[in-house]
């Protein structure tokens, strides 16, 4: 290896890449470097000839933004050490009914780097190295790696890299394998705090220009595993959780968090349900014009809403999704609203469904007290309102939907830690995905309500799809809004 790029790397990095195994596996933290090191090492492979021991690598993850970041990754590494490579390339292939976009680096050595779909049939007539990058979280990994250790019989080999999913997670069954010696595989387990006092933070720090200090990496430790909540055991310190029940992987949460993403919460003490009507419009009106209108008025495309209720305990969440015209549903806003009398509920939704330049369609959760909120919207604007009366049959035919969309990037979710944890406790029961536990504390508990309001989004994006609605020509002719003039008559003042 260079010594310049071996003085970038930490211990632990160092320890994985000087290791030569020919099949080695990475129990670890999230967002440690792992991949990034193993970036590093695909192209001083990719980059010796083949009387050197050079060869191609083929990296699989679930995750399109992930083989993206693997792809630049190792192109950064390539001109960092000066070897000789194309760009990142990007090459459509035929899969089934649908091309895939997968990713190529070539070297001057004839050796290349691809970023491949998480399927075994992609490792075919291949030969070379094999990544399997989080693959707790690959549909099968058990053919996966089956099919990438057939790669071994020609010189090939095989590094699997992996957070936690689970402790009945084929990934652990594999990490208690070969701790019991039944595989002779190498292992290496990095934690969070192992990556610590190895100098993560510190390497941080210098990337960002800052100065360290420990007081300042103890702050910053503390804020981590604030932010993983519940799951830091899983994520952070390598301790599988039971059941392996997690629906949406946090580096997939991750990957699809948008700071841009606004996110509005209102809520109330028990005494104002029993303030006067007026007092209430009156303060509701103010809030929505002030915080909510110019959001609204800014995105011009067709807007999806999606609404999971509540009254008290939990909250109401409504998702704002913009249909862009590449065909991505990208969520700009989201209002969260707590322990909100049923009158301001409503209040609310005639105010954004009537102040929605174009409105798209509208999904609402119409179980228990949601069905009446729901009604009245559908009597109000017929046609737009779908009435969701939720079912694990619904549960089934739907979580995978919002899911794909988030796995091709072509959605988001606000980088919000409350509403991530919306997303975490979304679990698989009976193999169908639902909502299995409470987050947040005491007096901020949650039920999956952010999981379900997107959820709702999607869905009615999609029946909206599923319309094939012809386009038509008309003439706008100006009438008079009664809601607005009720607005103008009551909350200006």
């Amino acid at each position: 290896m260079e010594p310049e790029a071996l003085d970038i790397l930490l211990p632990y990095q160092k320890a994985w890449i000087e290791d030569t195994s020919t099949v080695k596996v990475w129990e670890k933290s999230r967002r440690i470097g792992a991949s990034y090191v193993e970036a590093l090492d695909s192209v001083l492979d990719a980059a010796k000839s083949k009387e050197a021991g050079g060869q191609s690598t083929y990296y699989l993850s679930y995750s399109k933004e992930m083989t993206q970041q693997f792809a630049k990754d190792a192109a950064f590494w390539a001109k960092h050490i000066n070897a000789a490579a194309s760009e990142i390339e990007e090459v459509a292939i035929k899969d089934e009914d649908k091309d895939i976009t997968v990713y190529r680096i070539r070297f001057a050595s004839g050796f290349e780097i691809w970023g491949l779909p998480s399927t075994a049939r992609s490792l075919r007539s291949k030969q070379g190295r094999v990544i399997i990058d989080e693959a707790a979280f690959v549909d099968d990994m058990a053919e996966l790696i089956k099919a990438a250790m057939a790669l071994q019989m020609w010189g090939g080999c095989v590094r699997i890299l992996s957070t936690h999913n689970g402790d009945d997670n084929p990934f652990n069954e594999l990490i208690k394998e070969v701790r019991e010696g039944k595989k002779n595989y190498s292992l290496h387990c990095t934690t969070f705090d192992e990556a610590l006092t190895q100098g993560l933070y510190k390497r941080i720090c210098l990337v960002k220009g800052e100065c360290w200090s420990f007081e300042k990496q103890e702050k910053w430790r503390e804020d981590i595993i604030k932010d993983y909540g519940d799951g830091a055991d899983e994520e952070l310190f390598c301790i599988p959780t039971r059941a392996g029940t997690r629906y949406f992987p946090s580096a997939l949460l991750e990957a699809v968090s948008d700071p841009d993403v606004a996110v509005i919460r209102k809520s109330c003490e028990d005494s104002f349900t029993f303030e006067k009507e007026e007092k209430r419009i009156k303060e509701f009106g103010k809030w929505l014009k002030q915080e909510i209108r110019d959001v609204l008025l800014a995105h011009t495309n067709p807007v999806y809403l999606g609404e999971d209720f509540a009254r008290s305990g939990d909250l109401t969440s409504i998702f704002f999704d913009e249909e862009m015209p590449d065909g991505r549903l990208l969520t700009f806003l989201v209002i969260e609203l707590r322990n909100v009398p049923f009158a301001q509920q409503l209040q609310v939704i005639k105010y954004v469904m009537d102040t929605l330049p174009n409105l798209g369609g509208a999904a609402f959760d119409s179980r228990g007290n949601g069905q009446m909120i729901a009604e009245l919207a559908a009597q109000e604007w017929p046609g737009y309102v779908y009435q969701v009366m939720i079912s694990v049959k619904w549960y089934a035919e739907n979580f995978p939907k919002l899911k794909g969309r988030m796995e091709d990037v072509t959605t988001n979710i606000p980088d919000d830690p409350f509403i991530r944890d919306d997303f975490r406790v979304v679990g698989l029961k009976a193999g169908v995905p639902c909502v299995l536990e409470r987050s947040g504390g005491p007096r901020e508990r949650r039920h999956g309500d952010g999981a379900i309001g997107k959820l709702m989004a999607v869905y009615a994006a999609s029946e909206d799809e599923a319309k094939g609605y012809q386009p038509m020509t008309y003439e706008a002719v100006k009438t008079e809004n009664r809601y607005q003039q009720r607005r103008n008559d009551i909350w200006d003042d």
